[in-house]
C-alpha cells in the first residue's frame, strides 16, 4: 500500500492521491471558514463594524455638535429637504391660521401678516458660532432624525451616543471576563480551599439582586460614566467564574497538562499559558453575548435615572428621553429605538453564529 506521506528537507509532509502538500488547518481558521457560511452570522457582523467605524469616526463627520442647544429649533420634526428656518416658518404660519380661525377668519389680518413676515426676516439673517468658532446662518440647518426639547440634533446625539453605549459594552464585558478568567480559573485548579470560598462568595453574590447591587453603587459613589463602567462590571463576573472553573476542571488532567507540569512549569504558567488559551471559544462566545446584555443594563438604568448624564448621551438615556414624549414628538422615541434594536439583533446573530462556528460538534451543521 502506497503511503501519502512525503520527505521534504527532513520533514514529513502528508500528501494526497496526487502527492500534494496537505496544508493543517487551525481551530481559528476552521471556524472562520464555517462562520462564513453562517449569512445571519456575516450580517451581524458586518453591521457591528459598520457600528463601530461610525462611533470612531463621529467627530469627523459632517454632523452639527451633540451637545449645542438651539432653543427655537425644539421639537423639530425629521426632514431631508427642508431647513429648520422652513419648518419654524411652516410651524409659525399653522399658529397664526389656527389663531385666526378661533376668531372666526379664514385669512390672516394685518397685524399677523406682518408677525410671519418678520419672523421670515429673522429666521433668513440670524446667525450663530458653532462649536468651531465660525459665524453661520442658525436656521439653515438641516435636521434628518428632528431634534430634541432642547433643539439638540437627534441624528448627532444618536452617533455621539453609540460611543458611550457601545464601550459599556466593551469595557464592561472586558472587565467582567477578566475577573471571571482569574477567579474561575484559580477555583478550578486549584481546588480544595480555595475553590469552596471561591465558589460560596460567587453563591452569596448571585443571592443578591444583581440591579440593586449597581443602583446602591451608583447612589453611593455618584452617577459618572466611569462609577457606571464599574459598577456594571464588578457584579456581572460571577458567571464567566463558573463557566470558566468548569472548563478547567475539564482540562486540568489532560495530557498537555501533564506534560507541562513535567516539564517544570509553574501552576501559573500551566493555567494561563496552556488552560485558558484552550477555552478562548467558549470566552470569544460569551464575550459577544454579554454585550448586548450590558447595554440593555444601562438602557434600564437610564431610564430610572441613574445612566448617563447630559450634556452626554447614550442609547438607553435617549430612549428614556423619548419615552417622555412618544405621544407628541414619536421621532425622539423611534430613531435610538431602531438604532439600539438593530445593533443588538446583530451582536446576537454574531455570538449564535461563533457559537456553532467554535463548537466541534456542529461541524456538519454549517
Amino acid at each position: 500500500m502506497r503511503r501519502n506521506v512525503l520527505l521534504v528537507r527532513e520533514k514529513i509532509v502528508r500528501v494526497n492521491e496526487l502527492n500534494q502538500p496537505l496544508k493543517g488547518v487551525s481551530l481559528w481558521l476552521d471556524a472562520w471558514r464555517r462562520l462564513k457560511k453562517n449569512k445571519m452570522a456575516i450580517a451581524g457582523m458586518v453591521v457591528v463594524i459598520l457600528y463601530s467605524l461610525v462611533a470612531l469616526s463621529a467627530p469627523l463627520l459632517p454632523i452639527y455638535s451633540f451637545k449645542k442647544q438651539v432653543l427655537d429649533h425644539q421639537f423639530l420634526p425629521p426632514s431631508l429637504k427642508k431647513t429648520a428656518g422652513a419648518l419654524l416658518l411652516e410651524r409659525q404660519e399653522k399658529l397664526l391660521y389656527e389663531q385666526a380661525a378661533k376668531e372666526g377668519r379664514n385669512e390672516l389680518n394685518d397685524a399677523q401678516r406682518e408677525e410671519l413676515r418678520a419672523h421670515k426676516a429673522r429666521i433668513e439673517t440670524e446667525t450663530m458660532v458653532d462649536g468651531k468658532g465660525v459665524t453661520v446662518l442658525v436656521h439653515q440647518r438641516r435636521y434628518l432624525l428632528g431634534t430634541d426639547d432642547m433643539g439638540r440634533d437627534i441624528l448627532s446625539r444618536i452617533i455621539y451616543g453609540s460611543q458611550v453605549s457601545i464601550a459599556i459594552g466593551l469595557i464592561g464585558t472586558i472587565t467582567s471576563v477578566l475577573i471571571g478568567i482569574i477567579m474561575g480559573s484559580l477555583a478550578g485548579f486549584l481546588g480544595g480551599t480555595v475553590d469552596y470560598l471561591i465558589m460560596r462568595f460567587v453563591d452569596v453574590m448571585y443571592g443578591l439582586p444583581y440591579m440593586l447591587l449597581v443602583i446602591i453603587f451608583m447612589a453611593m459613589f455618584g452617577r459618572s460614566i466611569f462609577n457606571l463602567f464599574f459598577a456594571l462590571a464588578v457584579v456581572s463576573w460571577l458567571t464567566v467564574s463558573r463557566v470558566m472553573r468548569g472548563q478547567i476542571i475539564s482540562l486540568k488532567n489532560s495530557e498537555f497538562v501533564q506534560a507541562a507540569r513535567t516539564s517544570g512549569a509553574g501552576s501559573a504558567r500551566i493555567i494561563f499559558r496552556h488552560l485558558v488559551p484552550n477555552t478562548l471559544g467558549v470566552l470569544v462566545v460569551y464575550a459577544t453575548l454579554r454585550i448586548p446584555t450590558f447595554i440593555i443594563l444601562e438602557s434600564f438604568l437610564s431610564y430610572l435615572g441613574l445612566g448617563v448624564q447630559a450634556p452626554f448621551a447614550s442609547w438607553g438615556s435617549l430612549v428614556q428621553d423619548g419615552v417622555q414624549a412618544m405621544v407628541t414628538y414619536p421621532w425622539m422615541l423611534f430613531a435610538p429605538a431602531i438604532t439600539m434594536t438593530v445593533f443588538l439583533f446583530a451582536m446576537n446573530f454574531l455570538g449564535d453564529g461563533l457559537r456553532d462556528a467554535l463548537d466541534p460538534q456542529s461541524k456538519n451543521k454549517l
